[in-house]
């Protein structure tokens, strides 16, 4: 018998918490739908883990992390996804990211090469991709502050802005939860 429970995978076999279940079996129900029209994608899909982010307002984010290798295929029906995931759990914005590992430098005299896309600033970089998606990243600042703190800010392509402009908010909760990176998501000013 197929069941929710297949549609998680956790690393060492670890028990899914409660709020994860939830979020399995939404995902269960979404392909098990005959109307829902992502049904034959969601097949062969499942996720790593889901948890829940409190951001600023008494918003809440659910952030689901899915395998690096399925991260192609969860981006072709991530839009419809998310908007389906987004009614089943109301008042809370769903955010999809690819699951990454950071890999600590080699040791002096060591051998061993750590790949580029293993390092903090890449992951980081990546995971920052995963959270503004479908939209598009065109430029980011660092603005270094008096009192010595960095503040990074993203600018959204503005095609995505009817899509994206009310989910800015939670973008930067949910980045700053990840990364502990303090960012500002803006769209650009373009001149008529």
């Amino acid at each position: 018998m197929y069941t929710a429970a297949q549609k998680i995978h956790k690393e060492k076999d670890a028990e899914p918490t409660e709020f994860e279940e939830n979020v399995t079996q939404a995902l269960f129900d979404l392909e098990n739908s005959g109307t829902s029209d992502i049904k034959s994608e969601l097949k062969d899909l499942y996720i790593n883990s889901a948890v829940q982010i409190d951001v600023s307002g008494g918003k809440k984010a659910v952030v689901i992390h899915v395998p690096y290798r399925l991260r192609k295929a969860f981006r072709k029906i991530q839009t419809k996804l998310v908007r389906e995931l987004e009614k089943k759990f109301s008042g809370k914005e769903v955010v999809v990211i690819a699951t990454r590992r950071i890999v600590r430098p080699p040791k002096k005299g060591s051998a061993a090469q750590r790949p580029r896309t293993r390092t903090l600033t890449a992951v980081h970089d990546a995971v920052l991709e995963d959270i503004v998606f479908p939209a598009e990243i065109v430029g980011k600042r660092t603005r270094y502050r008096l009192d010595g703190s960095k503040i990074m800010k993203v600018f959204l392509d503005p095609k995505a802005k009817n899509d994206t402009e009310n989910k800015l908010e939670t973008f930067a909760g949910v980045y700053r939860k990840l990364s502990g990176k303090d960012v500002v998501f803006e769209f650009p000013i373009t001149e008529a």
